[in-house]
């Protein structure tokens, strides 16, 4: 019966307002589901869909439950330090650069990139494309203000990930925040983007996409990834997350590995 519940939600949320959840990790969208429920004080999923149809408000918190924002500055470092010793000695040359940071959440790996490109002297020459599917998350990142208290953990992954000056020079705290120099996104464009529903918007020399195709199916996952082979120029780079890979899908021959354990991939036809 909750099966048949989360389906006609799901449907129902398409419908209604465009937004694709169907292929979905069934494990994760009924935890997310769950808690959606009990936090409106509902007794079932069929009247969690009634109040998501009749209040756009829920909806929207609905939408802020299925977005993962599970995320910190260098996140992982060994992939950072990975990209800045394995990628950035081939694109240093490029006359330009487009990096595509997919699901961006708040932010934080994007001003980790934007500080590792303008350390390595190309952020100058660099546009990231910062997407997520939650406007609200996205606003966040736009704002580049973190709290003050998450800066010793990311001063760590900082020097972790080959960080080659004091991590404080790049933010300034007030109060309980740290807020970071607006040059840091002065070549960052936010916007909307949602994987499942939208197109290619651009050619990319490097996409990021770290940790969320897990919460993808098998099916949906083949379709992300033939989106990122169609978006990603000759010879681009493809970075995903620990868990997550291009074995056994459809495009696992398109890509030359650059670093297996960080999951550091290049396009080769």
């Amino acid at each position: 019966m909750e099966k048949i519940e989360i389906d006609l939600l799901l449907e129902a949320i398409f419908r209604y307002y465009g937004y694709d959840f169907r292929n979905y990790a069934l494990p994760f969208i009924q935890r997310r589901i769950r808690h959606r429920v009990l936090k409106e004080n509902l007794l079932s999923i069929s009247a969690l869909q009634e109040k998501v149809l009749r209040d756009p408000m829920v909806m929207s918190h609905l939408i802020s439950d299925f977005s993962i924002n599970v995320t910190e500055m260098f996140r992982d470092p060994s992939f950072f330090k990975s990209f800045r010793t394995k990628v950035v000695p081939i694109i240093k040359d490029y006359p330009d650069i487009r990096i595509w940071h997919v699901g961006c959440s708040s932010g934080e790996e994007v001003y980790s990139m934007a500080i590792l490109l303008h350390e390595e002297g190309i952020y100058d020459k660099t546009r990231i494309f910062a997407t997520d599917i939650n406007t609200c998350i996205l606003e966040k990142a736009k704002q580049g203000t973190f709290p003050l208290d998450g800066m010793q953990l990311y001063t760590k992954n900082y020097f972790e990930a080959g960080g080659k000056r004091a991590f404080s020079e790049y933010y300034k705290a007030v109060d309980d925040k740290v807020f970071f120099h607006p040059f840091l996104r002065k070549n960052v464009v936010f916007a909307q983007h949602n994987l499942v529903t939208d197109h290619s918007f651009n050619e990319f020399d490097i996409i990021i996409c770290r940790n969320v195709l897990i919460y993808f199916n098998k099916h949906l996952q083949n379709e992300v990834h033939k989106l990122f082979y169609e978006s990603l120029s000759l010879s681009g780079f493809l970075g995903l997350g620990k868990r997550e890979g291009i074995k056994f899908t459809s495009y696992e021959n398109c890509y030359g590995e650059i670093d297996a354990s960080e999951k550091l991939y290049r396009k080769n036809k």
